[in-house]
Order: C-alpha cells, then sequence, then structure tokens
C-alpha cells in the first residue's frame, strides 16, 4: 500500500516518533491572562501606546514577562498591535527577545501572515536570522510551511538565512513541500525560494529533496519549478 508523504508525517507525529509541526508550541496569550495582566502587559494587550510610554517613563521595565516569558513586546506582536510594538522598542525592548518556547517577534508575525509587522520589527533591528522556536527552526522556514508568501518574500529581501536545517532536518524549501499543501500560496512560496538561490539540492533525513517529495506527492506545479533556468 502506497502512502504519500503529507499521510506519513501525520502518521508519525501521531505516534509521536517526529514532533508535531513547528507553529504548535506558539501560543498567544489566552483571554484569562489578557484579564489579568497588569501594567505594561495590560497596556500591551490593548494596544496603548500612550500607556506603554508613561508607564516606561514611570520606571516600568519592558522587559518584564508574564508566566510564559512573553514580554510586553510578545503580547503586542501576537495582538498586531504595531503602535506598542514601536513605542516599547522605542522605550528600550529587545526586539530579539525570546519567549519561554522560543520565539521572537518576527516569528510571531510571520506565523500570524503579518506582513506588516514583520517590515516593522526588521526596521526596529529585529533579526530575521534568530534561531528560534523548539524546532531550532527560523521565522523563514515558519511562513514558508505555511504558505505565507509576501512574508517569505519579505524574510528574503531582508536576508534572512535561505538554508537553514532546523532540527526536524528540513530547510524552509523542504517545508513548504512537506507540509504545504500544493497549492498556490506554496507555489508561490516555494518560487521565492527558488528564486532568491536556495539550495535545491539539500537532502532531508531520508535523502529526499524539496523536489523529490513534490514529485512523490504530486505536486506538479512546484515540481516544475525545479526544471526552470
Amino acid at each position: 500500500m502506497k502512502y504519500d508523504m503529507r499521510f506519513l508525517v501525520a502518521l508519525l507525529s501521531l505516534f509521536m516518533l517526529v514532533p508535531p509541526v513547528a507553529t504548535e508550541a506558539q501560543v498567544p496569550p489566552s483571554s484569562a491572562e489578557i484579564t489579568s495582566y497588569t501594567g505594561l502587559h495590560a497596556a500591551a494587550a490593548i494596544g496603548d501606546a500612550d500607556g506603554v510610554r508613561r508607564l516606561v517613563a514611570e520606571g516600568a521595565d519592558p522587559e518584564v514577562r508574564d508566566r510564559a516569558g512573553r514580554t510586553p513586546l510578545h503580547v503586542a506582536a501576537f495582538a498586531s498591535h504595531d503602535a506598542v510594538v514601536r513605542a516599547l522598542a522605542e522605550s528600550g525592548a529587545d526586539v530579539n527577545a525570546l519567549e519561554n518556547d522560543a520565539y521572537d517577534i518576527i516569528t510571531i508575525a510571520a506565523v500570524a501572515d503579518d506582513p506588516g509587522m514583520v517590515r516593522l520589527a526588521l526596521s526596529l533591528g529585529a533579526d530575521p536570522g534568530n534561531i528560534t522556536s523548539r524546532y531550532d527552526g527560523t521565522a523563514l522556514i515558519a511562513a514558508a510551511h505555511l504558505g505565507h508568501a509576501e512574508v517569505v518574500r519579505t524574510l528574503i529581501a531582508a536576508g534572512a538565512p535561505l538554508d537553514h536545517v532546523n532540527n526536524l532536518g528540513w530547510t524552509a524549501l523542504i517545508e513548504a513541500v512537506i507540509l504545504g499543501d500544493g497549492g498556490p500560496a506554496h507555489v508561490a512560496t516555494a518560487g521565492a525560494l527558488i528564486a532568491a538561490g536556495a539550495d535545491v539540492s539539500i537532502t532531508d533525513r531520508d535523502g529526499l529533496t524539496a523536489r523529490m517529495h513534490a514529485e512523490r506527492m504530486g505536486y506538479n506545479a512546484i515540481a516544475v519549478l525545479f526544471q526552470q533556468p
């Protein structure tokens, strides 16, 4: 009996032979957590940039953490509050800080398909090469996995590492294939990575390249990208 790669990945995950996909580790603040927030966390959650500036001027620490290790900056990024992210960064918050599951604001924005937040974070000094998540990935890998093509193009333009291999043995290009659906978003994502010079010869732990996976999975629109000059 033959199984396609998506089924095999799901089956292996079910039996815990491989970890679940990387974005499952990312957890935004719950409604209960938001209700319990005070100070800068509360201001960040509701998008109160003026409140952030006032609290910092009064001595509040922009690096204060909640129980999940989120700084107010992480909270603002999860809520897509651009003005608060800018206010916190201008007040000295570390734009490369990682919360307990090793997510930074760029990866949070990449998973949320929020290219505006990605661009803002980059403009404030966030590093597109940060190693993030419990899978030692990057924002680019997270965005490629989800088919967030505009975010992928933004990160490529910012110099994100194209060929970083996470601890599952996958690059952004490989994830765009084996964790994608072969549809237009993942075709555009794979195309952007290939056009940017991603190393198409890199194999996973089974010795398979992204092209091999695309061909095996019947993702013809992606497979043909590897044949173009």
